[in-house]
């Protein structure tokens, strides 16, 4: 049996262009569940649910379904896509998370500034208030700058800092061609930040309570902006 993901597909997402007509396969082999990427151009992030396990799912990749849930994230165009895999039986049990300390998000040896947080949320706002799987479009820089009440170059400067403080991390997709990089590393961050829970839905309170005469808000030293 082979189920498939895509725009012409057992599991039609979405009539985006963009999306491969058969992007996502899963099918049984060897006593085991199997995701493949069977596209050409685009991949996949892939997630336990807890943000303690990522794979990023290259074109010709495959990997076994072995949680109890697996939550798949992935673009095409200006589309950001999530959906969830369940298993009845899974293989891997996995243990709780650690909760995070005051402020500063870190993952692994990955650690964000409060502001560095708030240019994540404000470009994973619309993939987190949405209502469960499903789409939703990433906000270009100029948008998610205005809702933070920066300007754009401020914007820029930090996701530059961002984008490469997880590129040193081994974070991929981040960097690309000059014709690639501008355009994929929004999508890519927000894929990124939202399987490994550097964001969550309750993080949205910050975005509310932010304000442009907030103090982080304001001009940062430039310590902050590594």
């Amino acid at each position: 049996m082979v189920f498939g993901i895509g725009r012409e597909a057992e599991l039609s997402v979405d009539d985006n262009p963009f999306l491969h007509r058969r992007f996502l396969e899963i099918s049984r082999l060897d006593g085991l569940w199997w995701l493949a990427n069977v596209g050409s151009r685009l991949a996949a992030t892939v997630t336990d649910g807890n943000g303690r396990v990522q794979a990023w799912l290259a074109p010709g990749a495959r990997l076994p379904i072995v949680f109890g849930l697996l939550t798949v994230i992935f673009t095409a165009g200006p589309t950001t896509y999530e959906i969830t895999v369940h298993s009845s039986q899974p293989t891997f049990l996995d243990n709780d998370s650690v909760a995070s300390r005051n402020g500063i998000t870190t993952v692994g040896t990955i650690s964000f500034t409060p502001t560095q947080k708030l240019l994540i949320l404000a470009l994973a706002e619309p993939m987190l208030a949405r209502e469960g799987s499903g789409r939703s479009d990433i906000p270009t820089s100029a948008t998610a700058a205005k809702r933070l009440g920066w300007a754009t170059t401020r914007f820029n400067r930090k996701l530059d800092n961002v984008c490469d403080k997880l590129d040193r991390a081994g974070v991929q997709g981040l960097r690309g061609g000059v014709s690639t990089y501008a355009t994929n590393r929004r999508a890519r961050l927000v894929e990124y930040a939202i399987a490994s829970r550097i964001v969550t839905r309750v993080d949205l309170l910050l975005l509310a309570e932010a304000r442009p005469g907030d103090p982080l808000n304001a001009a940062d030293p430039p310590e902050q902006e590594a």
